[in-house]
């Protein structure tokens, strides 16, 4: 079964950390992309960061430039956001998904999300 789980949201203040993290199964993790996208209520969807396949390029989101980094470890099948200096904005249903065809396709893989909720 294709599958991503995401897991690492929380309740943290402004200013704390998170690591969020995003294991794949039932897919050849390697070969693909792996973005990070979050909805806040009322508000679109939008990319906060994502991680090519094969040279493990990065393309965070500019709300998140110096703030969040993504990883990716193939040996665990799993992608990674740290998340630093957390704001109040940053609070949202952060979900992983993953595409064969890079960070700048359509993705076809979703999880089922993980709220991140920062404080003020």
């Amino acid at each position: 079964e294709v599958q991503l789980v995401e897991s690492g949201g929380g309740l943290v203040q402004a200013g704390g950390s998170l690591r969020l993290s995003c294991a794949a199964s039932g897919f050849t993790f390697a070969d693909y992309a792996i973005g990070w996208f979050r909805q806040a209520p009322g508000k679109e969807r939008e990319g906060v960061a994502c991680i090519g396949s094969s040279d493990s390029s990065t393309y965070p989101a500019d709300s998140v430039k110096g703030r969040f980094t993504i990883s990716r470890d193939n040996a665990k099948n799993t992608v990674y956001l740290q998340m630093n200096g957390l704001k109040p904005e940053d609070t949202a249903v952060y979900y992983c998904a993953a595409d064969r065809y890079g960070c700048f396709a359509s993705f076809g893989i979703w999880g089922q999300g993980t709220q991140v909720t920062v404080s003020s």
